[in-house]
């Protein structure tokens, strides 16, 4: 349970740069703001995050080499489910949710040399090395596209397996050029893409 909350908040972070709170929390999780609030009063007291009531829920140094190893799990598997046993990349992340919690750190680093170490996962998600360095990431979210411009689709939200399906569905996929507002609104929040392309 510590590792969910540890991920969502890191998470929460890699899309955009205000830190969460513990009612978006509570959503993200799908958990009662009650609940959410005794677990984050358990994380400060063991110096995982940094916490004023009311105000936003961070992680400390420890905290987030914490979300970062549980993170590198979840996406070496997701890579792994894809690579290897043909799931879509629609379907990984939940079964991903289950298996992060119990591969042994020995299997996981079969798996990531079974895979020739890979720095993204099948979303453009990047994958924290083993000493826990994130790979340097350069993107925008679609919608902030200046008119006119195009962009190259690096990474995309596996939050909604939906939103997955509809991109797929519409051709759009990692390496997919786009046009400002070719998306949807609702859709382009979850696709990042890089630069301009000619």
């Amino acid at each position: 349970m510590t590792e969910d909350y540890l991920k969502a908040i890191y998470a929460h972070t890699e899309w955009q740069p205000d830190p969460i709170g513990s009612s978006q929390l509570a959503h993200w999780l799908g958990l009662a703001p009650s609940s959410v609030t005794e677990m984050v009063k358990k994380l400060v007291r063991q110096g995982l995050v940094v916490h004023a009531p009311y105000g936003a829920i961070e992680l400390t140094a420890s905290g987030r080499s914490e979300a970062l190893r549980i993170v590198r799990r979840h996406r070496l598997v997701e890579t792994w489910l894809v690579q290897q046993f043909g799931y879509g990349w629609d379907e990984v992340h939940d079964e991903a949710e289950v298996l992060e919690h119990t591969l042994s750190d020995r299997l996981l680093d079969a798996i990531d040399s079974q895979l020739g170490h890979p720095t993204l996962d099948p979303h453009g998600d990047p994958i924290p090395a083993t000493d826990l360095t994130m790979p340097e990431f350069h993107g925008v979210p679609a919608s902030a596209l200046f008119p006119g411009s195009l962009g190259r689709v690096v990474r995309i939200s596996d939050r909604d397996p939906a939103v997955l399906r509809q991109l797929a569905a519409a051709g759009v996929g990692l390496g997919s050029v786009l046009a400002a507002g070719e998306l949807d609104e609702d859709v382009a929040g979850a696709v990042w893409v890089r630069g301009a392309v000619d």
